[in-house]
């Protein structure tokens, strides 16, 4: 089972860089390469606690489904999402994020655990290309949290953070 932990130094205090994160706006922009939308649960705003959010997106030229539900929550500190089973490509999902503030600060870790479906031919996608694509998808995410957070200006347009 793969394990995808990145962490990423930002120049913004903890509770902005943990709304940014649980933003489904910022998820779209982040994501927008992949014509990611929210279908259905929360469409906009701030993620709360055991809400559920349904995205679609292209993928490997493929249009996909995957509903997440925030399972665990510590406003400011950390957070966890989690496919729901059966409800997405996965066999299994599971992203805690955590936010650490020093002197204004932020370091923001993920810690991104997937199970591909398929068995033995879904550990062989994982080290063939899935781990990659996955690592550069939650890179890009994070350089765009980090971009909005260390901007006021920007930040502050996103619906639900002001």
């Amino acid at each position: 089972m793969p394990v995808i932990t990145l962490h990423t130094a930002i120049n913004a205090p903890a509770h902005v860089v943990f709304n940014l994160s649980r933003s489904v706006d910022l998820h779209k922009i982040s994501a927008a390469h992949t014509t990611e939308e929210a279908i259905a649960g929360r469409t906009s705003g701030l993620m709360e606690n055991s809400e559920v959010v349904t995205w679609q997106a292209r993928h490997f030229g493929i249009r996909q489904k995957l509903t997440v539900q925030i399972t665990h929550m510590q406003f400011a500190v950390e957070f966890t999402d989690a496919m729901l089973p059966g409800k997405g490509a996965f066999k299994s999902m599971v992203h805690r994020h955590v936010f650490e503030e020093h002197n204004g600060r932020t370091v923001m870790t993920d810690i991104f655990t997937y199970q591909s479906p398929l068995g033995i031919l879904g550990r062989l996608a994982d080290v063939l290309f899935l781990e990659k694509y996955m690592r550069r998808f939650l890179t890009k995410r994070n350089a765009i949290i980090k971009a909005f957070a260390e901007d006021p200006a920007r930040w502050q347009q996103v619906p639900g953070m002001v």
